[in-house]
């Protein structure tokens, strides 16, 4: 078994590279040409809490589960609020073929699907970029957007205002007061937060935009409100995923509003995305397996490449 670090990973692969792997993956799964059993969370004292996710995917083919724990207060001790490993099975024998961190390995195949959408649901004009939260994903996120926009400005936005000016600062972005003030002109909006209370409303949103909802992703956590949806085009991972985990279709669902979503994999297959200039279209990323393998699959051919890694005898 190859163990690779989250420093062996970030060595062997970047944003870019990923958005190809993710598409792929993406039309396997709505081709169904997968295994995703719903994400499976563990309860731990206080807010913390630990989620199991694996699934099979068929091309390329394997099997492999992640163990992701969820400490949201270790930044505040200059730690990674995600830590945990992903291990990747071989498709003959079923013996463990690698190890990664998946800390990393979430963060890093995380962007790549939200460019993956953004790439066929945004204007291909959008240049304005609107980051909600400071977090693990709210860098990366602006990696990936530029890799498939020319993005000339950001705006970010952060319950911290010290943690949002530093972020700002680093990203060469604008630091707004408010989410109002963060999303006014943004052409894509990403939110990226452990929110437990809604706090983008339909009433902030204007006709054009895209917004790549990328945290919140289970039914106790929430960044879109319900009212949202009545706006815009919703598109998503995996469908079972957002009806089981995504906190905002629930609540639009239990006013008796249908917002009727849409997998990504399908438009990636040929469906209809955007279809209008002034349309609003989100994405709803709750994270799948299948992109975990993918991402994993990917990494673990460059480092066999590159000789990366430790090998652990595991017979």
């Amino acid at each position: 078994m190859r163990i690779l670090s989250g420093r062996d990973i970030a060595a062997l692969t970047d944003v870019a590279g990923l958005i190809a792997p993710m598409a792929a993956c993406m039309r396997a799964v709505s081709r169904r040409d997968v295994e995703l059993p719903l994400r499976s969370m563990v309860r731990l004292p206080g807010r913390d809490m630990m989620g199991m996710m694996g699934g099979w995917l068929g091309d390329p083919a394997g099997h492999g589960i992640k163990v992701l724990s969820l400490f949201p207060d270790n930044p505040k001790h200059g730690r990674s609020s995600h830590a945990g490993l992903m291990v990747l099975f071989d498709a003959e024998t079923g013996l463990a073929r690698a190890c990664l961190d998946a800390a990393v390995l979430t963060a890093i195949r995380t962007a790549p699907a939200s460019a993956m959408a953004a790439d066929v649901l945004a204007r291909k004009s959008a240049t304005q970029l609107a980051i909600l939260g400071c977090g693990d994903q709210a860098a990366v996120h602006i990696e990936a957007m530029r890799a498939i926009r020319p993005i000339t400005t950001i705006t970010v936005w952060g319950r911290n205002p010290l943690k949002a000016a530093a972020f700002a600062h680093q990203h060469g972005a604008t630091q707004a007061a408010t989410v109002a003030g963060a999303v006014a002109e943004a052409d894509i909006i990403v939110t990226a937060t452990p929110a437990t209370e809604p706090f983008l409303r339909a009433d902030m949103l204007r006709p054009g935009q895209h917004i790549a909802a990328v945290g919140a992703s289970i039914p106790t956590m929430q960044e879109i409100h319900a009212d949202c949806l009545r706006r815009l085009r919703l598109f998503t991972d995996y469908l079972p995923s957002l009806e089981a985990q995504a906190a905002e279709v629930i609540a639009a669902r239990r006013e008796g509003f249908d917002p009727a979503p849409v997998e990504i994999g399908t438009v990636l297959n040929g469906a209809a995305g955007r279809q209008s200039e002034a349309e609003i279209t989100m994405y709803r990323s709750l994270g799948v397996a299948a992109q975990d393998l993918a991402a994993a699959h990917a990494i673990l051919a460059r480092a066999e490449a590159s000789r990366r890694g430790v090998i652990v005898d595991m017979t």
